[in-house]
């Protein structure tokens, strides 16, 4: 089935590359580059030549400590951006938590809500639900981002992500928003250690017993810095982008429909090498 958004139905047939785009100066893996409308605008316009599928436009960072932005000034960093980019024939997301904001940004016209709350907050249902074409995007958290890495998971990582995601499909089938226009995330780096992110990739076949499409985004994460870490140095963001690109192919392996990604040429690439065998075998 296709992934019902707001102007458009995506089509899951072949996997998805979901472009980041962070207007935030302090987001972990290029916070201060994109920040001002200008310059996220042309970096949205870069993703989208090399290949980007959706843009993922984000006006306050969610990394492990990061402090909560007024949904005044997360605004002001999206609207002149978003403006721009629904110009533009290409389904855009905002990931935004708050209820304001996701009200602002759905009556501009964006076509999907990505949400690290999973719509938990109070007014979130309620300021998606009056849309009813809007696309949503549901990932599992453990604790906020301010705690998260302090207090991770414990017990069945895999089991306990599944029976969370579950219970928010529910909770949004018994408001009225279709099926058809969700996916899931597990949300991979909120409140996991290491190991349990890869349990979560080796075991992520199991989230298929949803029947709802799959979102992996594992691009630049700390997990990755922590397996290519050498004489106790783990290397920068930025220095992660072969590690993210093998992880984005794990992801698709394993049945992702969607990729959120900074690396879009080369995951583009990696897909399509990925895809020439599928068709030939």
């Amino acid at each position: 089935m296709p992934w019902q958004t707001t102007r458009f139905d995506l089509d899951l047939s072949r996997p998805l590359v979901m472009g980041i785009v962070n207007a935030t100066p302090d987001s972990f893996s290029d916070g201060g580059r994109y920040d001002d409308a200008k310059a996220a605008i042309a970096h949205a316009e870069r993703l989208v030549s090399a290949g980007a599928d959706i843009l993922d436009v984000g006006g306050e960072s969610t990394r492990p400590g990061a402090q909560v932005v007024p949904a005044e000034q997360e605004l002001s960093r999206l609207v002149p951006v978003l403006q721009e980019l629904l110009r533009w024939q290409i389904p855009i997301s905002v990931d935004t938590y708050k209820p304001e904001v996701m009200h602002a940004v759905l009556d501009l016209g964006i076509d999907i809500v990505n949400d690290i709350w999973a719509l938990r907050q109070p007014g979130a249902l309620a300021a998606v639900a009056p849309h009813p074409r809007c696309g949503v995007c549901l990932m599992h958290m453990h604790r906020d981002p301010q705690t998260m890495q302090l207090h991770p998971m414990q017990g069945n990582v895999v089991a306990a992500v599944i029976d969370f995601l579950q219970e928010r499909v529910t909770a949004l089938e018994d408001v009225g928003i279709a099926s058809s226009r969700l996916v899931l995330d597990p949300g991979i780096g909120f409140g996991k250690t290491v190991q349990q992110n890869f349990q979560l990739l080796a075991g992520q076949d199991q989230l298929l017993s949803l029947d709802l499409p799959i979102l992996a985004g594992w691009s630049r994460k700390s997990s990755l810095g922590a397996v290519l870490a050498q004489a106790g140095q783990t290397p920068a963001a930025d220095q992660r982008q072969f590690a993210s690109v093998a992880a984005a192919l794990l992801a698709v392996e394993r049945g992702a429909a969607i990729v959120r990604v900074h690396d879009v040429k080369e995951t583009v690439d990696a897909l399509k090498v990925w895809q020439a065998v599928r068709d030939s075998s």
